[in-house]
């Protein structure tokens, strides 16, 4: 099965050796978001709803090259710093996925890359329903 590179400049490029998605088939998978700009690849805040909101609009910009909406996600897994942040980030999740509703996991980490407070990945379908 051939894999596609998925590549935006709407979102910020990979701080490592990885992609920012793969289409595999009727998959995508997107690698972890933190809250960085695209632009200038720094975080957008030391604040943690910045920081959560930028990274759920990186996702859903690798989402969108890959032909998607975020209906399309059936997965979201969520590494946050501060499990007390778990109210909040709720909040803002829900303006991303209101009506639609993936599986998830929050799961609080020691630490994250550049520092961040928060990272998003997820696994969305492409294919025909």
């Amino acid at each position: 099965m051939e894999c596609d590179v998925i590549q935006t400049d709407q979102a910020p490029s990979a701080i490592g050796p990885y992609s920012q998605g793969i289409a595999v088939g009727s998959w995508l998978f997107v690698s972890g978001q933190l809250g960085m700009h695209p632009q200038t690849g720094e975080l957008v805040s030391h604040d943690f709803a910045p920081q959560a909101r930028q990274a759920l609009e990186n996702l859903r910009q690798i989402v969108r090259t890959a032909g998607c909406d975020l209906n399309c996600v059936t997965a979201v897994d969520v590494f946050v710093t501060d499990i007390g942040d778990f109210a909040e980030f709720n909040e803002i999740y829900t303006g991303y996925f209101s009506e639609h509703r993936p599986a998830r996991a929050v799961v609080e980490v020691r630490g994250l890359p550049k520092g961040a407070k928060v990272e998003i990945k997820c696994i969305a379908y492409r294919g025909p329903i």
